[in-house]
C-alpha cells in the first residue's frame, strides 16, 4: 500500500489548489473533491489542437471529467477515435469508444459523460488499438510534471492497463488541461504507480515537462481493497498476483 504520509503531503496540495480556484473565482463553485472544471477551459483545449502532438495523433484516451469535455469534443470534431474512461472503470469493459464516424448523436452530447453512459459501446482494453495521446484531468502538477488527482485512483489505474495491455508505450503522450493556478511551484510527491505528465497545456501557456515516468502496468500491492472490489477488470490482471 502507498505510504500515508504521501496521501497526506498529496491531499494538503489538493486543498490548496480548490481553495486558489474558489478564491480567485477560477472555477465553478464546489470544486473540492473533484477534478477541476476550470474556467478557460475551451482555451486550453484550442491550445492543445495547435500541438503537433495533437495533429499528429489519431487515437486518444481521456478522463470523462467535464473540464477534458472541450478536449473530446474536438478530437471527435478532428475525427479521431475517443476512448473515455467509464466513471469509476465501474464495468468489465471499462472504456467508451467513441468513433466519429459511427456516431449517430451531435458530438456535443455523445462527449458528456451521461452522453456516452447512453450512447456509446463500452469495450475492453483486448478490444482497444494502440493509444497515440492520453489527456487526463488534474487538480495540481509542475512543471517536472509530477501530478496529484482527486484523489481516487482512476487515472492511475486507467494509465496502468493500457500499459499492461501494450497499448502505451514510450511513444504515447500524455497531456493535462489545467488552469493555471493548477501549475504549482512546490515539489510534490509521486509514487511508484504515478504517471507523469508530459506536456501541460494551461489557458496561456505550453509546458513541456521532464522525462516520461510510467508504470510499467498494474502493482497489485498498490491497490487497496476497496479498488479490488468494485474496478471488475483489475481481477483480469491481478488473479494469482494477490
Amino acid at each position: 500500500m502507498p505510504d500515508s504520509s504521501v496521501d497526506d503531503l498529496k491531499t494538503a496540495a489538493r486543498h490548496r489548489v480548490w481553495d486558489a480556484l474558489q478564491s480567485e473565482n477560477a472555477a465553478p463553485p464546489d470544486v473540492h473533491g473533484h477534478i477541476p472544471s476550470f474556467f478557460g477551459a475551451e482555451q486550453a483545449a484550442d491550445r492543445l489542437a495547435e500541438l503537433d502532438v495533437w495533429r499528429s495523433a489519431s487515437v486518444l484516451k481521456s478522463n470523462p471529467d467535464t473540464a477534458q469535455l472541450p478536449v473530446r469534443i474536438a478530437a471527435l470534431n478532428g475525427g479521431k477515435l475517443l476512448y473515455m474512461a467509464v466513471p469509476k472503470l465501474a464495468t468489465l469493459e471499462p472504456f467508451y469508444r467513441l468513433d466519429p464516424a459511427d456516431l449517430d448523436a451531435p458530438i456535443e452530447t455523445v462527449a458528456t459523460s451521461s452522453g456516452a453512459a447512453r450512447l456509446a459501446e463500452k469495450i475492453g482494453v483486448d478490444r482497444m488499438q494502440p493509444v497515440d495521446l492520453i489527456v487526463c484531468g488534474s487538480v495540481a502538477v509542475n512543471r517536472a510534471g509530477v501530478r496529484v488527482g482527486k484523489g481516487a485512483g482512476y487515472s492511475d489505474i486507467e494509465v496502468a492497463l493500457l500499459a499492461e495491455a501494450g497499448l502505451i508505450g514510450p511513444a504515447t503522450t500524455i497531456v493535462t488541461t489545467v488552469h493555471d493556478l493548477q501549475v504549482v511551484d512546490d515539489d510534490l510527491p509521486e509514487t511508484e504507480h504515478d504517471f507523469s505528465i508530459d506536456v501541460i497545456v494551461t489557458p496561456s501557456e505550453v509546458i513541456t515537462c521532464g522525462p516520461p515516468r510510467r508504470p510499467a502496468g498494474i502493482i497489485v500491492d498498490h491497490l487497496g481493497t476497496s479498488q479490488l472490489d468494485n474496478i471488475p477488470v483489475l481481477g483480469t490482471f491481478t488473479d494469482g498476483r494477490r
